[in-house]
């Protein structure tokens, strides 16, 4: 597992050395788009119809949409503890961002190399609820806190309507659709004929090299914004290791293949589709509710960041999977990820007692 890590960085390595080559916005773009529209739906519909699902597995996106309302939760209450001011645009972006996955870029490629299309396909239902999530009621939250600090009346009910389009017109999301209707009635691959099935095995194949070097070629980051950002999302990542280890403990008998999606899914990249909503609210008028340059910022350092989490989760798997040894790194990583506000407090109370004697010696030197 290690030795295939060190491939895989390798080919992160290789985009970030491309990066002068390839610096036209549109080219990195053009990239995407081959990676979300053909790669990707291509491995995404072969792992579906490879698989014979259990009703048990509806849990999935139940169980990914609960996660992100939770994460949303805590970054309400725990945003002020990296610095920023309750409700203001900072503290409303990172609500946005930091409760999202984006598990297209940043997990599904090393579910489909670690771990097969078992867990390529479970990833895949699992992110049906994050979806849900990400396009319609982080959205809502969004124009909610619009008209909150607005006069303007708009339902926003055509955006919606417009995201709802753009949800079913995803080509992931319509290969997940039409791939579990044809397993609902027995369907596999061997339907095709064959020269079906070969087209999609290789555009399949490149999928992984692929997103690698496109995860290589897209990290920009600003180094004044990393380090908050690295401990907001060591935070981030602390937690979910530990929610992953609280229900890999509570639930003993879960397969290998569901605990290590269950420790690996949450720990994918934020998501793109926020910061599409937050630049539409701000076109909307009026005061800016949310700082989209932080948000580009967030996007840039969690997609690597995400990645060598996970590699090193498939890296070391054994300890990943046993619920004491995951619940020690998560809790580990939350207490790294608040030293800066406990330097503070330490400081702060230093400071003042260290004032509290000085006005008592000047007292009784009076």
């Amino acid at each position: 597992m290690f030795q295939q890590s060190l491939v895989f960085i390798f080919l992160i390595v290789l985009g970030i050395l491309l990066q002068k080559k390839i610096s036209d916005a549109r080219e990195l773009k053009g990239l995407k788009i081959i990676i979300l529209s053909i790669a990707l739906p291509a491995t995404i519909f072969i792992a579906l119809l490879s698989i014979q699902f259990d009703s048990r597995y509806l849990f999935l996106p139940l169980g990914a949409l609960g996660f992100n309302i939770l994460m949303l939760v805590l970054v309400k209450y725990f945003g002020p503890a990296f610095g920023f001011n309750p409700n203001s645009k900072e503290h409303l972006t990172v609500m946005m961002l930091i409760p999202s996955l984006a598990p297209g870029l940043s997990c599904f490629p090393f579910l489909a190399e670690f771990m097969g299309e078992d867990g390529l396909a479970l990833g895949a239902l699992a992110d049906v609820g994050n979806k849900v999530f990400v396009l319609i009621l982080l959205y809502l939250l969004a124009i909610h806190w619009y008209h909150g600090m607005s006069k303007e009346k708009s339902t926003g009910m055509g955006k919606l309507k417009s995201l709802m389009v753009a949800m079913i017109n995803e080509p992931i999301n319509m290969i997940i659709i039409i791939a579990l209707v044809m397993v609902a009635f027995g369907m596999n691959m061997s339907t095709f004929p064959a020269f079906l099935r070969d087209g999609i095995g290789r555009a399949s194949m490149i999928m992984t090299p692929l997103i690698l070097l496109f995860i290589g070629l897209s990290v920009r980051i600003k180094w004044r914004d990393l380090k908050q950002l690295f401990f907001l999302l060591t935070w981030r990542s602390g937690v979910a290791f530990m929610a992953s280890a609280l229900i890999i403990g509570l639930v003993p008998a879960l397969t290998p293949t569901l605990a290590l999606l269950i420790v690996v899914f949450p720990q994918s990249a934020t998501s793109f589709w926020p910061y599409a909503h937050m630049t539409a609210i701000n076109q909307m008028g009026g005061q800016p509710v949310f700082d989209t340059k932080m948000a580009i910022s967030v996007l840039a350092c969690s997609l690597p960041f995400s990645t060598l989490t996970i590699l090193g989760v498939f890296s070391f798997e054994s300890y990943f999977v046993n619920p004491w040894y995951l619940g020690g790194i998560g809790a580990t990583l939350f207490l790294i990820s608040l030293l800066p506000r406990i330097s503070q407090r330490v400081i702060a109370i230093r400071t003042n007692s260290t004032q509290v004697t000085e006005s008592t010696n000047y007292q009784y030197a009076e």
